[in-house]
């Protein structure tokens, strides 16, 4: 947990990074809210540029720990949590989080409770894409 942006790179191809995550996130009980294809977006604005996914997802359990209370309501700005799967000139494809926990230590109690175990269920998600 010492660093603030983690990437790690898949086994898989960009497609199927993509398809199983979404399958895992919804395996481990948490919800798949939007997907952003940054591409078609950039295209759209005239701008080309390499396969980039970004993955919203969200715990409800956790989310409402944070949002059912007043004096936490300045930590959804957390929410939802994000994994980003893109190709690199490598041909490689690769995922990148932000490490939540490590932010939400500056707030401690329940804002680091609820984001150290949102880390630490997307870690586990991730572990199971990641290549060796």
């Amino acid at each position: 947990m010492d660093q603030l942006f983690l990437e790690s790179k898949s086994k898989y191809s960009f497609d199927e990074t993509v398809s199983k995550l979404n399958g895992i996130i919804m395996e481990g009980g948490w919800k798949v809210l939007h997907q952003h294809d940054l591409q078609e977006i950039m295209k759209k604005n005239g701008k080309e540029i390499i396969s980039v996914n970004v993955i919203e997802l969200c715990k409800p359990d956790y989310a409402y720990r944070l949002l059912s209370d007043d004096s936490l309501r300045i930590y959804s700005n957390m929410l939802p949590c994000r994994i980003s799967v893109y190709k690199k000139t490598d041909g490689n494809t690769y995922l990148s989080r932000l490490n939540p926990s490590m932010l939400a230590a500056q707030a401690g109690g329940v804002a680091q409770d609820v984001m150290t175990a949102a880390y630490n269920d997307a870690e586990r998600f991730i572990d199971k894409i990641k290549s060796e």
